[in-house]
Protein backbone atom coordinates (compact mmCIF):
# COMPACT_ATOMS: atom_id res chain seq x y z
CA UNK A 1 0.00 0.00 0.00
CA UNK A 2 2.79 2.45 0.92
CA UNK A 3 4.50 1.61 -2.71
CA UNK A 4 1.58 2.54 -4.07
CA UNK A 5 1.07 6.09 -2.66
CA UNK A 6 4.59 6.69 -2.83
CA UNK A 7 4.58 5.67 -6.85
CA UNK A 8 4.72 8.17 -9.19
CA UNK A 9 2.12 8.39 -12.28
CA UNK A 10 3.75 8.86 -15.87
CA UNK A 11 1.12 11.60 -17.69
CA UNK A 12 1.40 12.43 -20.90
CA UNK A 13 -0.40 15.72 -22.53
CA UNK A 14 -2.19 15.47 -26.01
CA UNK A 15 -3.48 18.84 -27.15
CA UNK A 16 -2.61 21.58 -30.11
CA UNK A 17 -2.38 24.65 -27.77
CA UNK A 18 0.97 25.49 -26.47
CA UNK A 19 -0.37 27.06 -24.07
CA UNK A 20 -3.08 24.96 -22.66
CA UNK A 21 0.21 22.19 -22.02
CA UNK A 22 1.82 24.99 -20.00
CA UNK A 23 -0.84 25.28 -17.77
CA UNK A 24 -1.43 21.75 -17.51
CA UNK A 25 2.27 21.14 -16.58
CA UNK A 26 1.99 23.98 -13.95
CA UNK A 27 -0.82 22.13 -12.51
CA UNK A 28 0.25 18.76 -11.92
CA UNK A 29 4.10 20.57 -10.81
CA UNK A 30 2.44 21.59 -7.52
CA UNK A 31 3.49 18.97 -5.29
CA UNK A 32 1.60 16.17 -7.18
CA UNK A 33 2.99 12.68 -7.38
CA UNK A 34 1.71 13.23 -11.41
CA UNK A 35 4.68 13.80 -13.51
CA UNK A 36 4.35 14.90 -17.04
CA UNK A 37 7.16 12.56 -19.25
CA UNK A 38 6.01 13.70 -22.39
CA UNK A 39 3.78 15.49 -24.91
CA UNK A 40 1.80 16.03 -28.30
CA UNK A 41 0.21 18.49 -30.54
CA UNK A 42 -1.32 16.20 -32.78
CA UNK A 43 -3.23 12.59 -32.85
CA UNK A 44 -0.54 10.75 -34.96
CA UNK A 45 2.50 12.12 -32.67
CA UNK A 46 0.05 10.71 -29.65
CA UNK A 47 0.12 7.61 -30.34
CA UNK A 48 3.85 7.56 -31.70
CA UNK A 49 4.52 9.07 -28.47
CA UNK A 50 2.47 6.91 -26.38
CA UNK A 51 4.05 3.63 -27.80
CA UNK A 52 7.70 4.86 -27.01
CA UNK A 53 6.65 5.94 -23.66
CA UNK A 54 4.22 4.01 -22.69
CA UNK A 55 2.85 6.34 -19.78
CA UNK A 56 0.34 5.43 -17.50
CA UNK A 57 -1.93 7.97 -18.50
CA UNK A 58 -2.39 9.99 -21.14
CA UNK A 59 -4.79 13.15 -21.15
CA UNK A 60 -5.98 14.04 -24.17
CA UNK A 61 -8.20 16.80 -25.91
CA UNK A 62 -10.87 15.58 -28.34
CA UNK A 63 -10.11 17.72 -31.53
CA UNK A 64 -6.36 17.56 -32.77
CA UNK A 65 -5.48 19.51 -35.67
CA UNK A 66 -4.96 15.71 -37.96
CA UNK A 67 -7.63 13.82 -36.52
CA UNK A 68 -10.25 13.30 -33.95
CA UNK A 69 -8.73 12.11 -30.30
CA UNK A 70 -11.47 9.09 -30.26
CA UNK A 71 -9.43 7.33 -32.98
CA UNK A 72 -5.87 8.27 -31.30
CA UNK A 73 -7.50 6.53 -28.16
CA UNK A 74 -8.44 3.44 -30.01
CA UNK A 75 -4.98 3.42 -31.59
CA UNK A 76 -3.14 3.85 -28.23
CA UNK A 77 -4.65 1.63 -26.26
CA UNK A 78 -4.68 -1.59 -29.02
CA UNK A 79 -0.92 -0.79 -28.33
CA UNK A 80 -0.60 0.20 -25.24
CA UNK A 81 -3.44 -2.03 -23.19
CA UNK A 82 -2.13 -0.86 -20.39
CA UNK A 83 -1.84 2.65 -20.56
CA UNK A 84 -5.43 4.66 -20.18
CA UNK A 85 -6.88 7.26 -21.87
CA UNK A 86 -8.72 10.45 -20.22
CA UNK A 87 -10.00 13.22 -22.22
CA UNK A 88 -10.16 17.11 -21.01
CA UNK A 89 -12.16 18.92 -23.73
CA UNK A 90 -14.41 21.83 -24.16
CA UNK A 91 -16.87 19.39 -25.46
CA UNK A 92 -19.54 18.43 -24.08
CA UNK A 93 -21.99 16.08 -26.82
CA UNK A 94 -23.19 13.09 -25.51
CA UNK A 95 -22.80 11.28 -28.97
CA UNK A 96 -18.89 11.88 -28.73
CA UNK A 97 -18.55 11.10 -25.02
CA UNK A 98 -20.04 8.01 -25.71
CA UNK A 99 -17.89 7.21 -28.88
CA UNK A 100 -14.54 8.02 -26.33
CA UNK A 101 -15.88 5.70 -24.10
CA UNK A 102 -15.99 2.42 -26.55
CA UNK A 103 -12.98 3.65 -28.40
CA UNK A 104 -11.40 2.81 -24.72
CA UNK A 105 -11.18 5.87 -22.69
CA UNK A 106 -11.57 5.84 -18.77
CA UNK A 107 -12.70 9.51 -18.41
CA UNK A 108 -14.48 12.43 -20.34
CA UNK A 109 -13.76 15.86 -18.33
CA UNK A 110 -15.25 19.42 -19.62
CA UNK A 111 -11.76 21.79 -19.14
CA UNK A 112 -14.22 24.02 -16.77
CA UNK A 113 -12.83 21.40 -14.20
CA UNK A 114 -10.71 22.74 -10.88
CA UNK A 115 -7.53 22.16 -10.84
CA UNK A 116 -7.69 20.02 -8.04
CA UNK A 117 -10.06 18.24 -9.20
CA UNK A 118 -8.13 17.51 -12.46
CA UNK A 119 -4.85 16.40 -10.29
CA UNK A 120 -7.45 13.88 -8.69
CA UNK A 121 -9.21 12.47 -11.76
CA UNK A 122 -5.80 11.21 -13.34
CA UNK A 123 -5.37 9.74 -10.08
CA UNK A 124 -8.48 7.86 -10.17
CA UNK A 125 -7.79 6.67 -13.86
CA UNK A 126 -4.37 5.59 -13.53
CA UNK A 127 -5.71 3.75 -10.37
CA UNK A 128 -8.23 2.15 -12.38
CA UNK A 129 -11.48 4.01 -12.13
CA UNK A 130 -13.91 5.66 -14.66
CA UNK A 131 -14.03 9.36 -14.47
CA UNK A 132 -17.21 11.52 -16.24
CA UNK A 133 -17.99 14.73 -15.66
CA UNK A 134 -20.74 15.31 -13.48
CA UNK A 135 -22.30 17.94 -15.74
CA UNK A 136 -22.52 15.52 -18.27
CA UNK A 137 -24.04 12.74 -16.65
CA UNK A 138 -27.53 13.13 -17.58
CA UNK A 139 -27.17 13.76 -20.60
CA UNK A 140 -25.27 10.79 -21.42
CA UNK A 141 -27.82 8.93 -19.78
CA UNK A 142 -30.53 9.95 -21.99
CA UNK A 143 -28.87 9.63 -24.96
CA UNK A 144 -28.07 6.24 -23.91
CA UNK A 145 -32.05 5.70 -23.41
CA UNK A 146 -33.12 7.04 -26.52
CA UNK A 147 -30.76 5.10 -28.63
CA UNK A 148 -32.83 1.83 -26.78
CA UNK A 149 -35.51 3.14 -27.49
CA UNK A 150 -35.62 4.19 -31.29
CA UNK A 151 -34.24 0.33 -32.27
CA UNK A 152 -35.67 -1.54 -29.33
CA UNK A 153 -35.69 -4.95 -28.04
CA UNK A 154 -36.68 -6.70 -30.92
CA UNK A 155 -34.02 -4.87 -33.12
CA UNK A 156 -31.25 -6.69 -30.88
CA UNK A 157 -33.40 -10.07 -30.63
CA UNK A 158 -33.13 -10.30 -34.88
CA UNK A 159 -29.04 -10.69 -34.29
CA UNK A 160 -27.91 -14.29 -34.77
CA UNK A 161 -26.38 -16.04 -32.11
CA UNK A 162 -22.87 -15.12 -32.91
CA UNK A 163 -23.90 -11.63 -33.47
CA UNK A 164 -25.31 -11.69 -30.16
CA UNK A 165 -21.75 -12.44 -28.93
CA UNK A 166 -19.95 -9.89 -30.84
CA UNK A 167 -22.35 -7.07 -29.24
CA UNK A 168 -21.12 -6.97 -25.54
CA UNK A 169 -17.64 -7.13 -26.48
CA UNK A 170 -18.29 -4.26 -28.72
CA UNK A 171 -19.79 -2.45 -25.24
CA UNK A 172 -16.20 -3.49 -23.55
CA UNK A 173 -14.56 -1.14 -26.11
CA UNK A 174 -12.60 -4.48 -27.84
CA UNK A 175 -10.92 -3.97 -31.37
CA UNK A 176 -11.85 -6.13 -34.11
CA UNK A 177 -8.67 -7.58 -33.67
CA UNK A 178 -9.43 -8.70 -29.97
CA UNK A 179 -13.36 -9.72 -30.82
CA UNK A 180 -11.31 -12.20 -33.36
CA UNK A 181 -9.10 -13.73 -30.85
CA UNK A 182 -11.60 -14.15 -27.84
CA UNK A 183 -14.12 -15.58 -30.49
CA UNK A 184 -11.22 -17.81 -32.77
CA UNK A 185 -12.26 -15.73 -35.82
CA UNK A 186 -10.58 -13.97 -38.85
CA UNK A 187 -10.56 -10.18 -38.17
CA UNK A 188 -12.40 -9.93 -41.74
CA UNK A 189 -15.30 -11.88 -40.26
CA UNK A 190 -15.59 -9.89 -37.18
CA UNK A 191 -15.72 -6.87 -40.08
CA UNK A 192 -18.64 -8.35 -41.55
CA UNK A 193 -20.43 -9.04 -38.30
CA UNK A 194 -20.26 -5.79 -37.31
CA UNK A 195 -21.56 -4.51 -40.88
CA UNK A 196 -24.40 -7.08 -40.44
CA UNK A 197 -24.97 -5.70 -36.61
CA UNK A 198 -25.02 -2.37 -37.77
CA UNK A 199 -27.77 -2.91 -40.59
CA UNK A 200 -29.64 -4.70 -38.26
CA UNK A 201 -29.99 -2.18 -35.94
CA UNK A 202 -30.28 0.85 -37.63
CA UNK A 203 -27.28 2.47 -36.51
CA UNK A 204 -23.62 3.38 -37.91
CA UNK A 205 -21.40 3.70 -35.10
CA UNK A 206 -19.60 1.19 -32.55
CA UNK A 207 -20.39 3.54 -29.64
CA UNK A 208 -24.62 2.92 -30.34
CA UNK A 209 -24.20 -0.60 -30.50
CA UNK A 210 -22.35 -0.42 -27.45
CA UNK A 211 -25.03 1.56 -25.86
CA UNK A 212 -27.94 0.00 -27.00
CA UNK A 213 -26.64 -3.36 -25.47
CA UNK A 214 -25.20 -1.18 -21.98
CA UNK A 215 -29.10 0.21 -21.86
CA UNK A 216 -30.95 -2.78 -22.23
CA UNK A 217 -28.70 -5.25 -19.76
CA UNK A 218 -29.25 -2.34 -16.74
CA UNK A 219 -32.87 -2.64 -17.10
Amino acid sequence: MLQDQVQSIRLMLVDDHEVVRLGLRGVFAQGSRIKVVGESDTAAQAVTEAVRLKPDVVLMDLRLPDGSGVEACRDIRVACPDTRVLFLTSFGDANVVLATTFAGASGYLKKQIGSRSLVEAVERVAQGQSILDPTLTEAVLTRMRALATSNGDRATQALSLQEQRILPLIAEGKTNKEIATALGLSATTVKSYLHTIFQKLQISRRSQAAALFSTRNST
